[in-house]
């Protein structure tokens, strides 16, 4: 719902978000009260010992004073649970009764500061029970004023003011136009640096330069756009996504066409291919997983990497013109020859330089493949997530190839810093003059498959025979006409409900416009959803079906936002001019979509034990293309199916299949000719 205003100012946080914590905290007062009355009615008249009498009042006041707070907070979880998301209606009340809960923190925090002196005054001589109770209570007093203050902080919104004031003068059509874009551009540009201040906050502990403050400003800018158009707390994103999921999982559950069937059974041709590709992939996934260095190896073997690096730190390395950048005792290095299974000789250059678009990279000699290997590194730094957060397009035009092909502004910089690297320095000249026959292959992870497949295009002129395969990359890193370029040399491999690969602005805004549409049209609480979310997320079962104002709208009818949708936006949502295809002719997207490279491998987990302890899953994987990757899906999976380790899992788990089935084949045919 909207964030709740108090006190004249916007606050993160809307009128049904007080329930669950307001009832733990209702739970927890009532112990106390029960407690306290307990110990005055045991002690009742025997209140004799020094300092009694102020134990005495100090109880009474404190009883009376606890049952205050109770009522008020049971008035205000009632009113709280009222209602749904759209309709605080019901919740008009709520602002007189959390002023009124505020107020009663001044006499809480006094008789928490009057527990703390009687219970530090010497000359209290009272049964040491009593004293421990006392206490207990000061340092529940002490410790709830503490996390309220902590709450109050984390809900404070620094554009709430501002927010209060443009949704106030909105609503009324008489202010000039001019008064109304100022104080539109005043919004924005407030907005925008709240955002830079958050970022550089973050990044704290790095050394920021003029690429860094370019990059804080665009990043904050793009945070600014994407969450200015709605009116949304964090827990109505959290219901979003709850309900988004289980909706996800009731159509996934529904028997498929039998047209969708047929459309998955590849010819053998094709099988034949993706079996070859999928064997390839497997083996390269070990350097594009080696260039994450030792945290993947640590990460990998937790219990034995520390002691075979530390095995590994005293040996010799190569001399320090084939290394740049840091790598203390070793162990970079140490876990990527462990990793890859290759010698001291077999790697040409490594790159552990790290800046923001300028990653780590290393050159090897792949001896079983016959290939000149360029792996990049993925997402491990701040300055790599400054550079994935770097989302703005730019042309990548190329002589001969393409003109006018938009590409991601950051992993294109980091591309280029590469490329430099491996041409004007001579890196890959040296490699081909070691091995002439060999052919050149490109491989990373997220951020470095994404700047392995753009790296690969630069590079396609001049090595016309190159592979590159790129694992989990961004979903938003190239233009139509680039991303049909790339299926001649590039190979993605996407596995299950991975989010990365399926991160871009028309997707993102895609998602925003799917939370604001299920959240403002559903008919529970607040509460409900999110309770009956987490059930599900731990526990499974079916999902549950919540009623909205969705059921039995005709197709039509969806294309427009509702009335309880338009609520919730601050003004007409980029999202819905995609909904309505007149307008999407006649403007232009405010974000140009971008699509993953090359041709796209997907991974998905076909079958796994329910059994905590098993890790019996077998993976199926087909031929896919970029549409399918048009959504963002919701599961608890979207994380872990990206991470490199599970990439490489499976991977291994179908070419290992393969080969059996192939060694099968191979038994019963030597049978059949017996």
């Amino acid at each position: 719902m909207p964030g709740l205003v108090v006190f004249g100012r916007r606050w993160a946080i809307g009128s049904d978000d007080f329930v669950l914590p307001g009832a733990f905290e209702l739970f927890v007062r009532l112990l106390w009260w029960i407690g306290i009355l307990a110990l005055y009615a045991v002690h009742k008249g025997r209140f004799n010992c020094p300092g009694g009498g102020l134990l005495h009042s100090y109880l009474l006041v404190l009883l009376i004073l606890l049952a205050a707070i109770i009522c008020a907070l049971s008035a205000l979880v009632y009113v709280s649970m009222q209602g749904t998301i759209s309709n605080p209606g019901p919740r008009k009340s709520l602002p007189k009764l959390l002023y009124t809960r505020l107020l009663l923190y001044f006499p809480e925090f006094i008789w928490a500061v009057v527990g703390a002196v009687w219970v530090s005054d010497s000359s209290v001589h009272c049964e040491k029970t009593v004293i421990n109770v006392i206490m207990g209570t000061v340092i529940a007093s002490w410790v709830i004023i503490i996390f309220t203050i902590i709450g109050v902080v984390i809900v404070f919104d620094p554009l709430g003011g501002k927010k209060t004031f443009y949704l106030t003068n909105s609503v009324s059509r008489n202010l000039e136009s001019s008064q109304s874009g100022q104080l539109l551009y005043n919004v924005k540009n407030t907005a925008t640096r709240v955002w830079e201040k958050r970022i550089r906050l973050l990044c704290c502990c790095i050394v920021q330069d003029d690429d860094h403050r370019v990059a804080f400003t665009s990043i904050a800018e793009l945070f600014r756009a994407y969450f200015s158009d709605t009116d949304l707390v964090p827990s109505d994103i959290a219901a979003g996504l709850t309900l988004l999921h289980q909706e996800q999982d009731k159509m996934e559950s529904c028997p498929k066409e039998p047209e969708e069937v047929l459309c998955h059974s590849p010819s053998s041709l094709v099988t034949d291919d993706l079996d070859i590709e999928l064997e390839n992939a497997a083996h390269y996934m070990l350097f594009a997983a080696a260039a994450y260095g030792w945290p993947y190896y640590v990460y990998t073997n937790p219990f034995t990497a520390l002691c075979k690096l530390n095995g590994d730190c005293c040996r010799n390395r190569p001399t320090d013109s084939d290394i740049t950048g840091s790598d203390r005792h070793n162990f970079h290095f140490g876990s990527i020859l462990r990793i890859t299974g290759l010698q001291y000789r077999d790697f040409i250059h490594i790159s552990f330089h790290n800046k923001i678009y300028e990653i780590p990279f290393f050159v090897a000699l792949d001896h079983k493949k016959e290939a000149i290997v360029v792996a990049v590194r993925g997402t491990l730094s701040f300055e790599d997530i400054l550079t994935d957060l770097s989302a703005d397009c730019e042309d990548l035009t190329l002589e001969d190839v393409l003109e006018n092909g938009f590409v991601h502004k950051g992993i294109t910089q980091a591309a280029n810093y590469i490329y430099q690297k491996l041409i004007n320095d001579g890196i890959l000249n040296q490699a081909f003059t070691i091995a002439p026959e060999y052919k050149l292959v490109i491989v990373g992870h997220s951020l470095g498959g994404g700047t392995a497949s753009i790296l690969a295009i630069m590079l396609r002129n001049s090595f016309p025979t190159l592979r590159c395969y790129a694992f989990s990359p961004p979903g938003g890193l190239l233009s139509k006409s680039l991303a049909d370029y790339t299926k001649h040399f590039i190979v993605s491999v996407i596995v299950g409900k991975d989010l990365v690969a399926r991160l871009s602005m028309p997707n993102m805004e895609d998602l925003k416009r799917r939370i604001v549409r299920i959240v403002a049209n559903c008919n529970r609480p607040k509460y409900q959803i999110l309770l009956r979310g987490c059930w599900y997320e731990v526990f499974g079962g079916d999902p549950d079906d919540f009623p909205t104002e969705l059921d039995g709208r005709n197709q039509d009818a969806l294309t427009q936002p509702l009335l309880a949708e338009e609520s919730l936006m601050v003004h007409r949502s980029p999202s819905y001019n995609t909904l309505d295809d007149e307008s999407h002719l006649n403007s232009p997207p405010q974000y140009p979509r971008l699509y993953l490279p090359g041709k796209i491998i997907h991974i998905v987990e076909e079958s796994s034990s329910r059994r905590w302890c098993s890790s019996d899953i077998k993976y199926t994987a087909r031929w896919s293309n970029e549409t399918v990757f048009s959504s963002i899906l919701i599961s608890p999976k979207m994380i872990t199916d990206h991470m490199p380790d599970v990439v490489l899992k499976a991977l291994n788990s179908l070419s290992q299949e393969h080969r059996s089935c192939i060694s099968c084949q191979t038994r019963e045919c030597n049978t059949n000719v017996v």
